[in-house]
């Protein structure tokens, strides 16, 4: 039996019936080949791989498909990655923010993409192969080794309602070892690129090409200008290597300034803040209180978040007061909230001190 929704090229095939419908983001790669296998012993599973234009991508899933007899549908989102994720993404680097696309991608177009397949099947659920646990509607943290709660602080609560995180309870030395045991075709593959749509990881190559002007100008330390910076695109606030200059001791990133097209430099014990101003908060979980305490993380990291005193102000904004300093907060990244490990949702970093 064979049914077609877009451009679907996997066999359906006859399931037991009465099994919920889960709709599952499918890359191809080990972690997601794996929550595969986990998901098909309780649910009925449907396959999702999102298009990037990423060279072999739809390849390898139509693979993974194949090897765990899951129906599979292969849709281009090129479009919608550029509108919501990528044209967003280049704007904050221009502006000298350093955004995570992953944080921007995962509500926007991941799992807005899973959730529309989703209705289209009478699926209850969508998945991914996130390394981060779910407990009835709320998100926690996965296994400290892997955990990727902070990729998903942005997710609307209805997105969240339907997640299943199958690699919760799993560090990834785990599943790569169950995918040799199940023979899955991902066994071998090398881990997933950082970004989809910049392979290279070279973001301003990736800016130029898109016709984007990062201009060289002024390297600034301790108020005078000691070099020439490449493009205000190729550096990020906290970055210690590739610098361009040479003081006889260790410098950092400390600050980019977009308007005067300058890169500023310090020794590094001002990159350690303390208060940490977001705006744009979304909430997995509603506040019960515009003043709470929390824990924050700034980047993804295998650290714990560190204790911070939430005060929300207008505009959907906040203010963290964290108990100890945090290493370079920079503007533009996600600061995830957390409750013990029990994700509360997150906001962009607009100034630290």
């Amino acid at each position: 039996m064979a049914k077609n929704h877009g451009a679907a090229l996997v066999p359906w095939i006859v399931r037991e019936q009465g099994l919920d419908k889960v709709v599952l983001g499918l890359s191809g790669g080990v972690d997601s080949s794996v929550a595969a296998e986990l998901l098909k012993s309780e649910y009925e599973v449907y396959a999702l791989y999102l298009d990037t234009g990423a060279v072999g991508g739809a390849e390898a899933a139509r693979k993974a498909a194949e090897s765990g007899g899951i129906p599979l549908e292969v849709r281009n989102v090129r479009e919608e990655l550029e509108e919501r994720v990528c044209a967003p993404f280049a704007e904050a680097y221009l502006r000298g923010e350093t955004p995570n696309p992953c944080v921007l991608c995962n509500p926007a177009a991941k799992l807005r993409a899973l959730c529309e397949l989703a209705d289209s099947l009478g699926a209850r659920y969508i998945a991914t192969g996130h390394y981060a646990r779910k407990d009835a509607a709320h998100i926690r943290m996965g296994r400290p080794a892997n955990d990727q709660s902070y990729m998903l602080c942005r997710i609307a609560p209805e997105q969240a309602a339907r997640l299943l995180l199958p690699l919760g309870a799993y560090e990834k030395t785990e599943v790569r070892a169950l995918a040799k045991e199940l023979f899955l075709p991902s066994a071998k593959a090398p881990d997933s690129m950082e970004i989809c749509f910049i392979p290279s990881n070279d973001y301003g190559a990736w800016l130029e090409k898109r016709g984007a002007v990062c201009p060289s100008g002024p390297i600034v330390y301790d108020g005078r200008v000691i070099g020439t910076h490449r493009g205000i695109c190729h550096y990020t606030v906290g970055q210690g290597s590739g610098l361009g200059v040479a003081l006889g001791h260790k410098v950092f990133v400390s600050g980019i300034d977009a308007a005067r097209n300058r890169v500023e430099l310090t020794e590094g014990k001002e990159l350690w803040k303390t208060r940490i101003t977001v705006r744009g908060c979304a909430w997995l979980e509603k506040p019960a209180a515009e003043n709470f305490l929390a824990g924050v993380r700034v980047r993804h990291t295998r650290k714990p978040p560190v204790p911070c005193r939430v005060t929300l102000t207008e505009n959907a904004g906040a203010v963290l007061h964290c108990a100890e300093p945090v290493r370079a907060p920079a503007p533009g990244q996600s600061a995830a909230l957390y409750d013990g490990d029990l994700l509360l949702g997150g906001g962009f970093i607009v100034s630290s001190q």
